[in-house]
């Protein structure tokens, strides 16, 4: 049985699992669903059309499933998903998506700090941790292991890539490839995370071969077009090395290369 404060206001509507546990002057609406063992801490509201997982916690005053901030949602029945295991701190704000059946994601083992913004449609990645204060605009996706620091903008449809770190107080609007870290406003990339590389267990040939993947793309005079063709056929077929070029190629805003304008590979 769920553990309801009695100055929480649940619906009747809203399915609430095992071990729920909601707290002083909470507000779950209709069309919820909490998984086993969560615990809702004080004042949060839990709007409509809003699926919470098992063992997730939700700050005070979190707000989870406000409409979303854009002028073409015409009251579209759209979804924010919370994974397992996901923590979400005072006053962060998520919002569900724009568009009919669409999806706000956090998945599972994310770490959500304290006034995040998680605006609509955006997609969140496996273990990723935003830092306080830090607001994502609409269509954002982050990979997974990411690390956003705190108090950072990102503009919509901004891609941040797997296991890439940005520091505090940056503002991105292009890309940010995987593996990489940087930090800034305006941004610039600085080298790999070489620390979230070795904690997640990428090997040191692995390692290597990413670094030099950031000095092709990031150091090299020439095009990146160009500069690749010097990685061997063995090199083109590792994983890192097939993510990276792949992110790139399905770039919509541009990866900042060594001019002004956003570049693409072929």
């Amino acid at each position: 049985m769920p553990h309801i404060h009695p100055t929480a206001v649940v619906s009747p509507d809203a399915d609430l699992s095992s071990g729920v546990v909601v707290g002083p002057y909470v507000i779950i609406e209709e069309n919820v669903k909490i998984g086993e063992d969560t615990v809702i801490l004080a004042h949060s509201v839990i709007k409509p059309l809003v699926k919470i997982g098992a063992n997730c916690t939700i700050g005070e005053h979190a707000v989870l499933g406000g409409l979303p901030q854009d002028s073409g949602f015409a009251g579209e029945e759209s979804y924010l998903n919370i994974a397992d295991n996901v923590t979400i701190r005072e006053f962060a704000s998520l919002h569900r998506a724009t568009g009919e059946g669409e999806f706000t994601i956090v998945a599972k083992n994310s770490y959500v700090m304290a006034y995040v913004h998680i605006s609509h449609n955006c997609k969140l990645g496996e273990n990723v941790t935003v830092a306080n204060a830090t607001q994502l605009g609409g269509y954002v996706e982050v990979g997974a292991q990411a690390f956003i620091g705190g108090a950072t903008g990102v503009h919509q449809f901004v891609r941040i890539g797997k296991l890439a770190m940005v520091g505090a107080h940056s503002y991105l609007t292009q890309d940010i490839p995987p593996f990489l870290l940087g930090s800034g406003h305006p941004f610039r990339v600085s080298g790999i995370n070489r620390v979230g590389l070795e904690r997640v267990g990428i090997l040191p040939d692995s390692r290597q071969l990413i670094s030099r993947l950031f000095h092709l793309l990031y150091r090299d005079r020439r095009p990146f077009r160009q500069a690749i063709a010097d990685l061997s056929q063995t090199e083109l077929s590792q994983p890192e090395v097939a993510q990276f070029l792949e992110f790139i190629n399905s770039s919509k805003r541009g990866v900042r290369l060594k001019s002004d304008k956003p570049e693409l590979i072929d």
